[in-house]
C-alpha cells in the first residue's frame, strides 16, 4: 500500500495539532500531512497537491463549511475515490455528512486506535473490532 498524504480541514488550531501528533505516531501508513483552517483553503490545496488521498474533515468551520467543501469536492470526478472522514463533536450531522459525500464520521474527541482503525479501513479495506 502506498502511504498516505492526509489534509485535515479544521478551523480549530488544538484540533488539527491533536490530529497532527496521533497521525504522527505512524510513519509507516502516513507520508505526509497538510492543514487547512477551512473547506474552502482545503480545496485550493487539493488542487494544488492532487497527491492528497485522504480527508480528515470537521463540519462546522468558518469561509467554507465541511457540508460545502464535500457538495464542491465530490462534484469533480478525479475526487471520487478519496476518502472523506469527518470529525465532528455533533452526532446528529451524520446523515447529512455522508448524504453531502462523506464516507465516514468519527465523533470527537478522538482516540488514535479508532481513527487508525478508520483510516486503515477506507484506504485498505481493514478494520478490526
Amino acid at each position: 500500500m502506498n502511504k498516505l498524504n492526509v489534509l485535515i480541514v479544521d478551523d480549530d488550531d488544538i484540533n488539527r495539532k491533536l490530529i497532527k501528533a496521533l497521525l504522527s505516531h505512524h510513519p509507516e501508513i502516513i507520508a505526509s500531512i497538510t492543514e487547512a483552517t477551512n473547506g474552502a483553503d482545503a480545496l485550493e490545496i487539493i488542487n494544488q497537491k492532487p497527491q492528497i488521498n485522504l480527508v480528515l474533515l470537521d463540519i462546522i468551520m468558518p469561509i467554507l463549511d465541511g457540508k460545502g467543501f464535500l457538495k464542491s469536492f465530490r462534484s469533480q470526478k478525479k475526487n471520487s475515490s478519496t476518502p472523506v472522514i469527518v470529525l465532528t463533536t455533533d452526532d446528529s450531522q451524520k446523515n447529512e455528512a455522508i448524504n453531502y459525500g462523506a464516507d465516514d464520521i468519527l465523533i470527537k474527541p478522538i482516540k488514535e486506535d479508532e481513527l487508525l482503525k478508520h483510516i486503515k479501513y477506507w484506504t485498505q479495506g481493514e478494520m478490526k473490532e
